[in-house]
């Protein structure tokens, strides 16, 4: 029984604490809540997503225990490396689920069971129940198991009250359930008169022997390394080390002793001052101990070599090889009960075929007098057909000599008629090879007919073909006609919108003819206030010059009315002189520009109007 079969009978337990109702599944909330908890346990990552993307086609209903198992398997038991977890914190977890549900009992009475002692002894049906599901134990492995607790409570055990437990309704028809155990172990009927507390270490030893694979364990005397002395340590024997404590509570760890193939118990002589010694030896060290009497060294030797074997066999756990060497009895003993029973069966069945072949016999016999007689009357009867046949082939001789008679004239006829028939045939079988002869120029004349069928099939097959591409042409043809049909529609509708296009084109230039003509009007009353500008221009110029003439020294000043009186004419040295004919030739230059522009303007204006018209502008 490997470590993911252990782990899945815990986890059983915990997944079917789960279904209240009993019908088989369980919420997903409840797996996600068990599945967080198992990874914690088993000391695993756990990723609270996959329980969601591993049912993600399912509906949001319960899961059954099939259908978690593989997300068990992939996500929690596969990633499981032993060793680096506690599989007491497992069982003590599902034990926890389980137990809330299952376990009822009567606090009060004083033969129940505490609750460590019913966790253990639910451990110890667990590893020795059967690899089925529900979980049963037969009855000679829970016999096994109270033998145990009963040695180490140092008492008899009671068949007795086993066999009445076991003659039980319940437990025939649906096994031996943990729970129906539990009942039987509160009921005292194998504990009663014994103290709880003797109880109790019964039960831890056998729990650490069985599923702690503790072989042994107990006080010995150990001689150091280094100083030589003796001390007394409690020693722990499991099947790959052997520990030692200060006590027996195995609180402080003084040593572990690694136990493999090159390790082997010597028994030595007594000395310095101690006796029942033996020693174990490594590659390494070698262990001298003294045990309190001889008894115990046997024993402490005789388990070390056990633990030695089953490392060097491969085997990690006495108690898994012991439960499968009683299941193997188990099975060679209902292998020789099935065979006792058809050896039964088959001379149950001798015995009926004996009996009938001599109730067969006696008829045979009875058969054979009625036979006898039957045979004596035949033999009267035969005597007298006889006598009755022998005057009838009297007369039969008669008659046969007649006919022999007779067949001989007939058999002159009939030889007579045979070389007629003879003769026949012949004409026959030469009339029968001209047919012959005939069939072969028929069958030949078929032939060739065949072959100008087969010719003339392939003038059919090639004039099909011929029709099927004059059909398609003609199809392409009319193709092409439809589609010649289409663009000459395409194109009278397009001649229909540029001749749209060119009335609409015809309008817009008559509307661009009498723009031109308003803007050449324009243009001519521009040019004539641009004439008329510019002789008022030339006016103001003369003017202009004619005040800015200067007045040499001597000269009077031009009386020009009461308007001019107080006018005085600068010199041509004056400043203000210099800048008003600067600002007055600026001037000019200004209008003149001014006009210049004008006119790009209106030049720019008709290039513009010509370019909007393009070629529809008729001169």
């Amino acid at each position: 029984m490997d470590l993911r079969s252990e782990l899945l009978k815990s986890i059983w337990y915990g997944f079917t604490a789960l279904d209240l109702e009993k019908s088989g599944k369980v919420s997903k909330s409840q797996l996600k809540v068990l599945s967080h908890n198992l990874c914690t346990v088993l000391c695993i990552p756990h990723d609270p997503v996959a329980l969601e993307e591993h049912f993600r086609d399912d509906d949001d209903g319960p899961v059954s225990s099939q259908g978690y198992m593989p997300y068990l398997n992939k996500y929690i038991l596969d990633k499981v490396v032993e060793g680096s977890f506690i599989k007491e914190n497992v069982d003590e977890l599902c034990w926890t689920l389980t137990a809330k549900k299952n376990y009822q009992t009567d606090k009060t009475s004083s033969t129940v069971l505490p609750e460590k002692d019913a966790f253990r002894l639910w451990c110890l049906f667990n590893f020795l129940s059967e690899d089925k599901y529900p979980l049963v134990m037969v009855p000679d492995e829970v016999e096994y198991l109270l033998k145990k607790v009963c040695m180490a409570m140092s008492i008899e055990f009671n068949y007795v009250e086993l066999e009445d437990f076991f003659s039980q309704d319940s437990v025939q028809q649906s096994g031996i359930t943990v729970w129906i155990f539990l009942e039987m172990m509160n009921s005292g009927k194998i504990t009663r008169g014994i103290e709880k507390s003797i109880i109790s270490m019964a039960i831890e030893e056998v729990y650490r022997e069985i599923v702690g694979d503790v072989l042994k364990e107990g006080y010995l005397w150990k001689k150091g390394q280094l100083r030589r002395n003796w001390k007394e340590r409690w020693f722990t024997l499991r099947p790959s080390n052997l520990s030692y404590y200060t006590g027996e509570d195995r609180k402080d760890c003084q040593g572990n002793i690694s136990l493999d193939g090159n390790c082997c118990v010597e028994v030595l002589p007594d000395r310095d001052g101690k006796r029942c010694m033996f020693c174990l030896k490594t590659l390494s060290k070698t262990y001298e101990m003294s045990a309190s009497d001889t008894k115990q060294r046997q024993e402490w030797t005789t388990a070390i070599q056990t633990a030695i074997r089953l490392h060097v066999e491969g085997k990690k756990s006495l108690h898994k090889d012991l439960k499968l060497k009683r299941r193997e009895q188990r099975e060679q003993r209902e292998k020789r009960r099935q065979a006792k029973e058809e050896e039964l069966q088959r001379l149950r069945a001798l015995q009926e075929e004996r009996e009938r072949k001599l109730a067969e016999l006696d008829l045979l016999k009875e058969a054979q007098k009625q036979a006898q007689a039957l045979l004596e009357q035949d033999e009267q009867r035969r005597r007298q057909q006889h006598e009755q046949l022998q005057r009838a082939l009297e007369i039969q001789l008669r008659e046969a000599e007649e006919a022999r008679v007779s067949m001989q004239a007939e058999m002159a006829l009939k030889e007579e008629e045979a070389e007629r028939q003879r003769k026949r045939i012949q004409e026959l079988e030469e009339m029968q090879k001209r047919l012959e002869e005939a069939l072969q120029q028929e069958i030949k004349a078929r032939l060739d007919e065949e072959a100008f069928r087969y010719a003339q099939a392939g003038l059919l097959a090639e004039e099909e073909e011929k029709m099927k591409a004059l059909m398609s042409l003609q199809e392409e043809q009319e193709e092409y006609i439809l589609k010649t049909q289409r663009e000459k529609q395409e194109l009278k509708q397009e001649m229909e919108v540029k001749s749209r296009a060119l009335d609409e084109a015809q309008r817009q230039l008559e509307e661009v003819r009498a723009n031109r003509h308003r803007v050449d009007q324009d243009v001519v009353a521009a040019q004539r206030k641009l004439r008329q500008a510019s002789t008022n221009v030339k006016h103001w110029n003369v003017q202009m010059n004619r005040l800015m003439r200067p007045i040499g020294p001597g000269e009077k000043r031009p009386s020009l009315g009461s308007s001019y009186s107080s006018f005085q004419i600068p010199t041509q040295r004056d400043p203000g002189l210099r800048l008003r004919r600067r600002s007055g030739s600026e001037d000019q230059d200004e209008e003149s520009k001014e006009n210049v522009d004008n006119r790009a303007e209106c030049d720019l204006e008709k290039r513009h109007s010509h370019a909007s018209n393009g070629d529809m502008d008729i001169p």
